[in-house]
């Protein structure tokens, strides 16, 4: 017997549906994000390690347990991405894209890779779209790219009700300290009641204790000090203004005290969306935060930088949840149906020339029936088949089916183009 493959663990192939709506996820990204004045970057899918280690940081669990990295033929230790900013950081520091106070407006789509344990809305290969604001240190920035993620979500469809904007500030180098001695010797007082994961965080990243899931962490975590107490005068004002102008710009948004995001290079603002419905615990679609110190961990000069990221298969379940479609335009697809055999050439050139004008259009390559000609317009959701068959080339037209009315109508060729792209048809 031949043996046959499956995709291996944690992965899917993307096919028809999936694969069109990650394209309208990606295509929406452009549609906005443009408007903001990101461009595009597309950087490797795997960098030496150390970039992540780097930049990341070991003590997180993304560097600790979920990294796909292996040494290459050269004796070169490799790792297939698991977030993209620490890639986009190193080109920037490459191409020296912020040399001289510039700044960058980037984004991005594409898979990244962790070991996890799959589940819903979580793939060890799974896709992300991200936009990274580099050279840019105001609140302004921080305001336009929470806007800008808000905007994104719902120029997809998802209903502003079903979303929840969370925000946290995580202080800097000048009051952060401080404040993680202080929380660390909570968590060392309270060990007995904390999971061996945040009693072992006290050492490497006390703050990432906020973020455990279990129940009895979260009660004990509930009475620690809140780094929102502690915030230096310039965090604090940073914090005011990025609220004060979320609020002008009529954007809701609830402060959360355990919003401290999963990787070290997070400063001062951070974010994150999430949904009320469709993903269970893990109902984040989307967030990010200020990393103003990312560029130094990389070997770059000082740079401030603001990002955040989206994960595609927690956006397209979210959409399920809420009974919304990602919004697919298929009324300009045709397909051109040959009645018989001495059609089947003038139907292709039909369907070369509809084209060139810049439709999506289809044509039988199999010598199908008419009948199964329309079968496969149904499957591939054409809008309108326009009919070839000895009569209508005699008349010089087609019959023009629209395949949602089923109303049928004879068009001349020189009408066929103007009927499929204006309200007439």
């Amino acid at each position: 017997m031949t043996q046959t493959y499956a995709a291996p663990k944690g992965t899917a192939d993307l096919l028809g549906d999936s694969a069109r709506s990650w394209d309208t996820l990606q295509s929406t990204a452009r549609e906005v994000f443009t408007r903001y004045g990101y461009t595009s970057i597309y950087t490797p899918i795997f960098e030496n390690t150390e970039v992540f280690t780097r930049g990341i940081g070991e003590a997180t669990d993304v560097v600790g347990k979920e990294m796909y990295t292996f040494e290459d033929r050269g004796g070169r230790s490799i790792t297939l991405r698991p977030e993209n900013t620490a890639g986009v950081v190193r080109a920037a520091i490459q191409a020296g894209l912020t040399a001289n106070s510039a700044h960058a407006k980037l984004f991005y789509a594409g898979p990244m890779f962790r070991f996890e344990r799959p589940q819903k809305g979580r793939q060890r290969q799974f896709y992300q779209i991200g936009a990274e604001g580099l050279g840019l240190d105001s609140a302004l920035a921080d305001a336009e790219m929470i806007m800008m993620l808000w905007d994104y979500f719902t120029t997809l469809g998802l209903k502003p009700a079903s979303m929840r904007l969370l925000i946290n500030s995580m202080g800097d180098e000048v009051c952060r300290p401080a404040y993680r001695i202080k929380l660390a010797a909570f968590i060392t007082d309270n060990a007995d009641g904390l999971c061996d994961d945040c009693v072992r965080r006290a050492n490497t990243n006390p703050l990432r204790a906020f973020d455990c899931k279990k129940e009895a962490c979260r009660e004990i975590m509930d009475r620690a000090l809140r780094l929102s107490d502690e915030l230096c005068g310039e965090c604090a004002t940073h914090q005011d203004t990025v609220l004060r102008l979320l609020d002008q710009a009529g954007l809701q948004y609830e402060l959360d005290s355990r919003l401290v995001r999963g990787l070290d290079y997070y400063t001062r603002t951070v974010f994150e969306i999430q949904v009320d419905h469709g993903l269970g615990s893990q109902n984040a679609i989307g967030g990010g935060g200020r990393y103003d110190g990312l560029f130094e961990d990389l070997g770059g000069k000082p740079t401030p930088c603001i990002g955040f990221a989206i994960g595609a298969e927690r956006t397209v379940l979210a959409l399920e949840a809420q009974d919304t479609a990602i919004a697919i335009d298929d009324s300009l697809c045709v397909y051109v149906a040959a009645v018989a055999d001495e059609q089947r050439e003038a139907a292709l050139a039909m369907a070369m020339e509809l084209r060139g004008r810049g439709l999506t259009a289809l044509s039988d390559l199999q010598n199908r029936s008419l009948k199964a000609q329309f079968k496969q317009a149904d499957r591939a959701r054409a809008g309108h088949v326009l009919v070839l068959g000895e009569d209508e080339v005699a008349r010089k037209g087609v019959t023009m089916r629209n395949m949602e009315t089923k109303e049928e109508r004879f068009v001349t060729l020189g009408s066929v183009f103007k009927m499929l792209t204006t309200d007439e048809r």
